[in-house]
């Protein structure tokens, strides 16, 4: 019985220690690398809600036309903020014409919106 003492004591120190591991790597951390064009406060919400696993939203298909032109207004002005980060990051002389080519796509997507709302889902 002696001897099953310590060798139970390492089994169990041996098994807390790989349960903390395992956990420790299922954390959730703030993203390093990844995208780096999405802000850090983004990137952590990101990560929790990743984490959880994909919302019934996701999945779920816009029922009206103004439900789709939101989905899509949301989408475009995600991605103007993206694209502004990236014109950030750029460098100095080029920074004025990446902010202007990220306004144009904007507008664009944004005056074309409506039309693509009303497409049916492919």
């Amino acid at each position: 019985m002696r001897i099953l003492t310590p060798l139970s004591r390492g089994a169990c120190a041996c098994l807390l220690g790989m349960s903390l591991s395992a956990h420790a790597q299922t954390q959730i951390q703030t993203p390093t690398q990844g995208d780096s064009l999405v802000e850090p406060v983004a990137a952590r919400q990101q990560a929790r809600e990743i984490a959880q696993g994909d919302p019934a939203r996701w999945t779920r298909e816009d029922a009206t036309t103004q439900a789709k032109l939101r989905t899509m207004q949301k989408e475009m002005g995600a991605a103007l903020q993206e694209a502004k980060n990236a014109c950030k990051r750029a460098p100095a002389a080029e920074r004025s014409a990446c902010l202007q080519e990220a306004r144009a796509v904007y507008q664009r997507d944004m005056a074309q919106a409506k039309e693509r709302a009303g497409e049916p889902a492919p």
